[in-house]
């Protein structure tokens, strides 16, 4: 139970330096397209770009992380992307987009490590809450870059409060460093990269009906995230909030999906099949962010609050129980292969969510068409997860040849 906590917390550290790292790009969009005088579509291409960088990480990560470690690799991925933070503050608008390329392929090897660490260690009842509570990271790294992010731009610059994002990854890359012995010592030196592994990656969730299905739920939910990190404060900006009011109220929502993420963990860990919870979170995106593409200035804040933190405490929450599944029906030896695999499924959503929308964005001159269109894959899944032929009992398992 002890090295269970300790890993806990080691991978709960290195995913909210992380989330804030990725994140803080959306909260100070608004400064940056308003200094190079670019389109808001712009910020979707940065965050698809990150994707497909992702994409690969992800494809590719397995077998470097059998290599060195799953804790070496968290480092590595903090390193990477302070990096790219950096690369961003100082490149002009070119560094933007090589800050997006190895920003994003780094942020993705950092929760295939965590996978293969906690499933290692975690007892099979509790994983799904396990994974939850340590996926609580992520909307902790949005609200911390939602609270402070706004503050640093207007106080140093956004340039400014890129790099001091840049220092807290490498911090965070510092802290795990007395771990690494403890939790790296599975390692196999002697495992080799292939440009095989890329498809041996996406062929292990494939090949089994479970995982396929795990691989489609993480692309559409993972898409409809991103669009929510990328647009919803430049969009409320675009309705007439000020800058700071929308990190703020970004923040608000954000620290909903914190207790929703333990929540999730624990109905399906102990009271529900996770596969349910997961169709019931995307019946609650899919309604949310229609609701969203009818935001206005006429909407009152408090009526604003209310959709985005149904959006947060669905689209934010379903990291750590859809992980968990993951985990679960892979081979101890492969977590993290078919964990990357599955969330390289999700990485081109990350993709095409933010790419489509940004071009509806450009061509209809609204938001609104965008935000309805991410409603169409939240319902399909919703429907492929409910459908009871597909259900998942909490004790049913696969085997992957």
């Amino acid at each position: 139970m002890s090295t269970m906590l300790i890993a806990l917390a080691a991978m709960f550290v290195q995913q909210t330096f992380a989330s804030v790292g990725k994140s803080l790009p959306a909260v100070v969009a608004p400064l940056v397209i308003a200094e190079f005088d670019a389109d808001p579509a712009w910020i979707g291409v940065y965050y698809g770009i990150s994707a497909a960088a992702a994409l690969v990480g992800q494809m590719g990560c397995g077998s470097v992380i059998v290599r060195y470690g799953a804790l070496r690799m968290s480092q590595v991925a903090l390193v990477l992307l302070g990096g790219s933070m950096a690369i961003a503050a100082e490149g002009g608008f070119f560094g933007f987009a090589a800050s997006a390329i190895i920003g994003g392929g780094g942020a993705a090897v950092s929760t295939p490590t965590s996978s293969q660490l906690l499933g290692r260690v975690s007892p099979p009842r509790l994983a799904p809450l396990v994974f939850s509570i340590k996926q609580t990271a992520v909307p902790a790294g949005l609200l911390i870059c939602g609270v402070l992010g706004p503050a640093m731009a207007h106080t140093i610059g956004w340039r400014g409060a890129m790099l001091v994002t840049a220092a807290a990854c490498i911090l965070g890359a510092i802290i795990l460093q007395p771990m690494r012995a403890r939790f790296d010592h599975d390692r196999v030196p002697t495992r080799r990269f292939r440009l095989s592994d890329l498809v041996g990656t996406i062929s292990s969730v494939l090949k089994t009906g479970e995982l396929r299905a795990l691989s489609f739920v993480c692309f559409a939910f993972n898409g409809i995230q991103s669009v929510f990190i990328a647009y919803f404060v430049i969009y409320l900006v675009s309705i007439g909030h000020k800058l700071t009011a929308a990190g703020f109220l970004f923040s608000v929502v954000v620290t909903l999906a914190v207790p929703c993420r333990v929540l999730w963990g624990w109905l399906g860990s102990f009271r529900i099949a996770p596969r349910l919870v997961m169709a019931g979170l995307a019946f609650g995106m899919a309604a949310s962010v229609v609701l969203i593409g009818m935001f206005s200035a006429a909407w009152p804040t408090p009526a604003v609050a209310v959709v985005g933190a149904v959006l947060s405490a669905t689209a934010l929450s379903w990291h750590g129980i859809l992980l968990s599944e993951a985990a679960r029906l892979a081979p101890m030896s492969a977590i993290a292969t078919v964990t990357g695999g599955v969330l390289s499924f999700g990485q081109v959503g990350a993709f095409a969510g933010p790419f489509v929308f940004s071009v509806l964005l450009r061509l209809s001159g609204g938001y609104g068409a965008g935000w309805a269109i991410c409603a169409i894959p939240a319902l399909w899944v919703g429907f492929i997860l409910w459908w009871p032929g597909a259900r998942l009992s909490s004790g049913e398992a696969l085997r992957i040849e």
